[in-house]
Protein backbone atom coordinates (compact mmCIF):
# COMPACT_ATOMS: atom_id res chain seq x y z
CA UNK A 1 0.00 0.00 0.00
CA UNK A 2 1.01 3.46 -0.69
CA UNK A 3 -0.56 7.20 -0.64
CA UNK A 4 0.60 10.38 -2.75
CA UNK A 5 2.17 12.61 0.15
CA UNK A 6 3.23 15.90 -0.17
CA UNK A 7 7.13 15.72 0.73
CA UNK A 8 9.12 18.34 -0.78
CA UNK A 9 7.75 22.05 -0.05
CA UNK A 10 8.01 24.76 -2.41
CA UNK A 11 10.93 26.66 -1.53
CA UNK A 12 13.07 23.40 -1.37
CA UNK A 13 11.85 22.77 -5.01
CA UNK A 14 12.61 26.32 -6.27
CA UNK A 15 16.08 25.93 -4.37
CA UNK A 16 17.09 22.36 -5.87
CA UNK A 17 16.17 23.82 -9.43
CA UNK A 18 17.61 26.89 -9.22
CA UNK A 19 20.53 25.25 -7.25
CA UNK A 20 20.59 22.82 -10.67
CA UNK A 21 20.59 25.52 -13.40
CA UNK A 22 23.30 27.71 -11.59
CA UNK A 23 25.81 24.67 -11.25
CA UNK A 24 24.91 24.19 -14.88
CA UNK A 25 25.93 27.83 -15.68
CA UNK A 26 28.79 28.12 -13.53
CA UNK A 27 30.26 24.95 -15.12
CA UNK A 28 29.92 26.01 -18.75
CA UNK A 29 30.94 29.57 -18.67
CA UNK A 30 33.84 28.18 -16.01
CA UNK A 31 35.26 25.64 -18.28
CA UNK A 32 35.13 28.18 -21.05
CA UNK A 33 37.25 31.04 -18.91
CA UNK A 34 39.89 27.79 -18.68
CA UNK A 35 39.85 27.47 -22.61
CA UNK A 36 37.97 24.43 -22.44
CA UNK A 37 36.05 25.72 -25.54
CA UNK A 38 34.42 29.13 -26.66
CA UNK A 39 30.45 29.97 -26.78
CA UNK A 40 30.18 32.85 -24.94
CA UNK A 41 33.63 34.87 -25.66
CA UNK A 42 35.78 34.67 -22.38
CA UNK A 43 35.07 38.17 -21.24
CA UNK A 44 31.79 37.60 -21.54
CA UNK A 45 32.08 33.91 -19.93
CA UNK A 46 33.74 35.85 -16.90
CA UNK A 47 30.62 38.49 -16.47
CA UNK A 48 28.41 35.94 -16.64
CA UNK A 49 30.74 33.28 -14.01
CA UNK A 50 30.91 36.34 -11.77
CA UNK A 51 27.11 37.03 -11.50
CA UNK A 52 25.70 33.47 -11.88
CA UNK A 53 29.05 32.53 -8.60
CA UNK A 54 26.82 36.29 -6.82
CA UNK A 55 23.26 34.29 -7.28
CA UNK A 56 24.73 30.80 -6.25
CA UNK A 57 26.14 32.63 -2.71
CA UNK A 58 22.81 34.35 -2.12
CA UNK A 59 20.40 31.24 -2.64
CA UNK A 60 22.81 29.53 -0.21
CA UNK A 61 22.35 31.74 2.55
CA UNK A 62 18.27 31.86 1.97
CA UNK A 63 18.83 27.66 1.88
CA UNK A 64 21.08 27.82 5.40
CA UNK A 65 18.31 30.18 6.55
CA UNK A 66 15.64 27.72 5.84
CA UNK A 67 17.02 24.35 6.75
CA UNK A 68 17.79 25.89 10.19
CA UNK A 69 14.26 26.96 10.46
CA UNK A 70 12.53 24.51 9.14
CA UNK A 71 14.66 22.10 11.08
CA UNK A 72 15.53 20.45 7.54
CA UNK A 73 18.92 20.46 7.70
CA UNK A 74 18.19 17.25 10.43
CA UNK A 75 17.76 15.31 6.65
CA UNK A 76 21.97 15.26 6.37
CA UNK A 77 23.04 14.18 9.96
CA UNK A 78 24.80 10.90 9.07
CA UNK A 79 23.85 7.52 9.85
CA UNK A 80 25.46 4.23 9.50
CA UNK A 81 22.67 2.41 9.69
CA UNK A 82 21.30 -0.09 7.20
CA UNK A 83 24.66 1.62 5.35
CA UNK A 84 25.88 -1.34 3.89
CA UNK A 85 22.27 -2.38 2.60
CA UNK A 86 22.15 0.65 0.59
CA UNK A 87 25.36 0.35 -1.15
CA UNK A 88 24.48 -3.58 -1.73
CA UNK A 89 21.11 -2.05 -3.22
CA UNK A 90 22.38 0.29 -5.85
CA UNK A 91 25.99 -2.04 -6.70
CA UNK A 92 23.70 -5.64 -6.95
CA UNK A 93 20.19 -5.14 -6.05
CA UNK A 94 18.75 -2.18 -8.30
CA UNK A 95 19.87 -4.91 -11.75
CA UNK A 96 17.34 -7.18 -10.42
CA UNK A 97 14.40 -5.00 -9.86
CA UNK A 98 14.65 -5.33 -5.91
CA UNK A 99 12.86 -3.15 -3.54
CA UNK A 100 14.47 -0.28 -1.76
CA UNK A 101 16.34 -1.49 1.45
CA UNK A 102 15.49 2.19 3.39
CA UNK A 103 11.87 3.71 3.05
CA UNK A 104 11.29 7.34 2.59
CA UNK A 105 9.30 9.49 4.96
CA UNK A 106 8.87 13.27 5.21
CA UNK A 107 11.10 13.02 8.33
CA UNK A 108 13.48 11.16 6.45
CA UNK A 109 13.94 11.90 2.81
CA UNK A 110 17.45 10.47 2.72
CA UNK A 111 18.65 7.35 2.80
CA UNK A 112 21.97 6.52 4.54
CA UNK A 113 23.99 7.02 1.62
CA UNK A 114 22.64 10.06 -0.10
CA UNK A 115 22.89 11.89 3.46
CA UNK A 116 26.56 11.03 3.83
CA UNK A 117 27.10 12.65 0.30
CA UNK A 118 24.83 15.50 0.84
CA UNK A 119 26.76 16.36 4.06
CA UNK A 120 29.88 16.21 2.31
CA UNK A 121 28.71 18.54 -0.73
CA UNK A 122 27.61 20.92 1.63
CA UNK A 123 30.22 21.28 4.27
CA UNK A 124 33.26 20.24 1.90
CA UNK A 125 32.92 21.11 -1.84
CA UNK A 126 30.32 23.92 -1.52
CA UNK A 127 32.21 25.94 0.28
CA UNK A 128 35.59 24.93 -1.26
CA UNK A 129 34.25 26.23 -4.50
CA UNK A 130 32.99 29.38 -2.80
CA UNK A 131 35.65 30.37 -1.20
CA UNK A 132 38.19 29.79 -3.58
CA UNK A 133 35.96 31.16 -6.32
CA UNK A 134 36.27 34.50 -4.18
CA UNK A 135 40.09 34.33 -3.57
CA UNK A 136 40.22 33.90 -7.33
CA UNK A 137 37.35 37.14 -7.79
CA UNK A 138 39.49 39.50 -5.65
CA UNK A 139 42.99 37.92 -6.44
CA UNK A 140 45.21 40.94 -7.26
CA UNK A 141 49.66 39.97 -7.81
CA UNK A 142 51.48 42.06 -4.98
CA UNK A 143 51.30 45.44 -4.88
CA UNK A 144 51.64 48.05 -2.72
CA UNK A 145 48.88 50.65 -1.54
CA UNK A 146 46.11 48.69 -3.14
CA UNK A 147 42.92 49.40 -1.20
CA UNK A 148 40.96 46.89 -2.54
CA UNK A 149 41.57 42.73 -3.55
CA UNK A 150 43.70 40.09 -2.12
CA UNK A 151 47.82 40.85 -2.37
CA UNK A 152 48.51 37.13 -2.83
CA UNK A 153 52.08 35.47 -4.12
CA UNK A 154 49.98 33.13 -6.21
CA UNK A 155 47.12 31.95 -7.74
CA UNK A 156 47.80 28.37 -8.49
CA UNK A 157 46.90 26.74 -5.67
CA UNK A 158 43.32 28.58 -5.67
CA UNK A 159 43.22 27.69 -8.97
CA UNK A 160 44.07 23.82 -8.27
CA UNK A 161 41.43 23.72 -5.48
CA UNK A 162 38.66 25.65 -7.93
CA UNK A 163 39.46 23.31 -10.53
CA UNK A 164 39.42 20.25 -8.19
CA UNK A 165 36.02 21.52 -7.00
CA UNK A 166 34.29 21.41 -9.66
CA UNK A 167 35.39 18.37 -11.43
CA UNK A 168 33.81 16.97 -8.03
CA UNK A 169 30.94 18.82 -8.03
CA UNK A 170 30.08 17.95 -11.77
CA UNK A 171 30.93 14.11 -10.88
CA UNK A 172 28.15 14.45 -8.00
CA UNK A 173 25.90 16.08 -10.62
CA UNK A 174 26.12 13.04 -13.15
CA UNK A 175 26.08 9.99 -10.44
CA UNK A 176 22.85 12.27 -9.37
CA UNK A 177 21.32 12.62 -12.32
CA UNK A 178 21.64 8.82 -12.97
CA UNK A 179 20.29 8.38 -9.23
CA UNK A 180 16.84 10.21 -10.20
CA UNK A 181 15.78 7.31 -12.21
CA UNK A 182 15.92 4.72 -9.92
CA UNK A 183 13.18 5.61 -7.82
CA UNK A 184 9.73 3.73 -7.94
CA UNK A 185 9.65 4.00 -11.57
CA UNK A 186 12.01 5.84 -13.70
CA UNK A 187 10.47 9.29 -13.41
CA UNK A 188 9.18 9.43 -10.20
CA UNK A 189 11.61 11.27 -8.34
CA UNK A 190 12.10 13.56 -10.86
CA UNK A 191 7.44 14.46 -10.88
CA UNK A 192 8.07 14.27 -6.67
CA UNK A 193 10.70 17.36 -7.68
CA UNK A 194 8.64 19.09 -9.37
CA UNK A 195 5.40 18.64 -7.68
CA UNK A 196 6.06 18.19 -4.03
CA UNK A 197 3.98 15.03 -4.45
CA UNK A 198 5.65 11.31 -3.92
CA UNK A 199 3.83 8.12 -3.55
CA UNK A 200 5.25 6.90 -0.20
CA UNK A 201 4.49 3.08 1.65
CA UNK A 202 2.22 3.13 4.24
CA UNK A 203 4.02 3.45 7.81
CA UNK A 204 1.72 0.03 8.67
CA UNK A 205 4.50 -2.06 7.10
CA UNK A 206 7.49 0.17 8.76
CA UNK A 207 9.73 -2.63 11.00
CA UNK A 208 9.07 -6.23 9.53
CA UNK A 209 9.27 -5.23 5.58
CA UNK A 210 12.26 -3.20 6.40
CA UNK A 211 14.12 -5.66 8.92
CA UNK A 212 13.34 -8.68 5.51
CA UNK A 213 14.81 -6.12 3.18
CA UNK A 214 17.86 -5.64 5.63
CA UNK A 215 18.00 -8.97 5.94
CA UNK A 216 18.51 -9.90 2.38
CA UNK A 217 20.60 -7.62 1.28
CA UNK A 218 23.06 -8.66 3.70
CA UNK A 219 22.77 -12.43 2.28
CA UNK A 220 22.85 -10.66 -1.08
CA UNK A 221 25.99 -9.04 -0.10
CA UNK A 222 27.35 -12.61 1.33
CA UNK A 223 26.44 -14.65 -1.65
CA UNK A 224 28.21 -11.96 -4.27
CA UNK A 225 31.70 -11.93 -2.41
Amino acid sequence: MSNKVYIYKAFERFWHWMQSILIFFLAATGFEIHGSFSFFGYKNAVTYHNIAAYSFIILIVFAIFWHFSTGEWKQYVPTTKFLKSQINFYLFGIFRNAPHPTKKTVLSKLNPLQKLTYLGLKILVIPTMVISGLLYMFYRYPQEDTISGLNIGSIDVIALFHTAGAFLLMAFVIVHLYLITTGTTITSNLKAMLTGFEELEDNDEDENLQRNRIKSYENTSENEV
